[in-house]
């Protein structure tokens, strides 16, 4: 099984809003991250798949898979990095650290 995430805000219990559904969506476009078509919840980027949960407005939480290793790792760095979101492993409970 491929490595998973979750994503949530950097402050706050996991409730705390990423942004609205459209913030959110917005933001991972900007970073070559966006739906194959407009309103489905699953978002594909450069080595990685983010599910972001049906019609929660605004979003909380979402998942984060690794679909090609070799590009992924940057990918997800960064996104920690310019979006300060919280990316924590599903396996171990740790969270990653940006670099």
């Amino acid at each position: 099984m491929a490595q998973q995430f979750v994503i949530m805000a950097r402050e706050g219990d996991g409730a705390t809003p990423l942004g609205t559904r459209g913030e959110v969506i917005d933001r991972l476009a900007s970073m070559n991250t966006m739906a194959e078509e407009a309103g489905e919840d699953v978002l594909w980027g450069p080595g990685i798949r983010i599910d972001l949960p049906p019609e929660q407005d605004p979003v909380t939480q979402m998942l984060l898979g690794i679909v090609e290793e070799e590009i992924a790792w940057l990918v997800i760095m960064r996104l920690g990095r310019e979006c300060n979101w919280r990316i924590i492993d599903m396996e171990t409970g740790q969270e990653l650290e940006p670099e």
